[in-house]
C-alpha cells in the first residue's frame, strides 16, 4: 500500500527550531505533528549563542568556537534523527520528502563590520548548515529560504494569492489543535511548498 507523501518545514531560530510535518497532496495538505527540536544542548548554555563570547562580543576564541560548533552539530543530528523517528512511528507517516528550512537571513557574516550583528548572522547561518548536514545524513533533500521571500515564493508554489495563503495555514492549525503560532505557520508553509514541488 502506498505511504502518503510528508514533508518537513522548519522554522530556525537561535538554538532550536520549529518543525511541523505536513501530509497529504499539495491541494489539502494536513498538518501531522508539531515540534520544537533543539540545536544545542542545555547542558553546554553557550551552544545556543555559540559565537557570543559576552553580551555584544564576537567569540573570538578558535578552540571554543570549535567545542561548541561540535556540541551544536550534535545537537541537530540527534535532533533531526528523533523526529524523523516519530514521523516513521505516526499512523500517516513515511519518509518524508524533503525539509523546508526557513531562515532570517542568509548574509555572509563576512561581509558585516558590526562585531556583534556578525555574531548573530554567524550563528544563524551555522544553526542553518547543521540542519541542511542532519536532513542530509537522513538523504532528504533540503531547500532554504528567507523569511521575508516565503510568502511570494509560496503563492507562485502553491498558486494561491498571499491572502487566501494566510487564511489556509491558520486553517491548518485550527484543524491540528493547540498553540499555532507564526513559527508553526512559517514551518507549516515551507513543508507545504516541499510537498508542492515533491511533483
Amino acid at each position: 500500500m502506498a505511504r502518503t507523501a510528508t514533508a518537513i518545514g522548519c522554522r530556525v531560530k537561535s538554538g532550536w527550531a520549529m518543525t511541523v510535518l505536513l501530509a497529504g497532496s499539495a491541494t489539502a495538505p494536513r498538518v501531522l505533528d508539531r515540534r520544537r527540536i533543539l540545536l544545542s544542548d542545555p547542558a553546554v548554555p553557550a551552544s545556543t549563542q555559540p559565537f557570543h563570547a559576552g553580551f555584544g562580543t564576537l567569540q573570538t576564541d578558535a578552540r571554543v568556537l570549535r567545542r561548541l560548533t561540535s556540541v551544536v552539530t550534535r545537537a541537530a543530528r540527534r535532533s533531526m534523527a528523533g523526529l524523523l523517528r516519530a514521523c516513521h512511528a505516526l499512523p500517516d507517516g513515511s519518509r518524508p520528502s524533503g525539509v523546508g528550512i526557513v531562515v532570517g537571513s542568509t548574509i555572509d557574516p563576512a561581509t558585516i563590520g558590526n562585531e556583534h550583528i556578525r555574531a548573530h548572522a554567524s550563528e544563524g547561518r551555522l544553526f542553518r548548515t547543521v540542519l541542511e548536514d542532519a536532513a542530509r545524513r537522513h538523504r532528504l533533500k533540503s531547500t532554504v529560504v528567507r523569511e521575508r521571500d516565503l510568502a511570494a515564493l509560496a503563492a507562485k508554489v502553491l498558486r494561491r494569492p498571499p491572502d487566501r495563503l494566510r487564511r489556509d495555514v491558520a486553517a491548518l492549525g485550527k484543524a491540528f489543535g493547540g498553540p499555532w503560532r507564526a513559527e508553526e505557520k512559517t514551518a507549516a508553509l515551507a513543508a507545504w511548498i516541499v510537498l508542492a514541488r515533491r511533483r
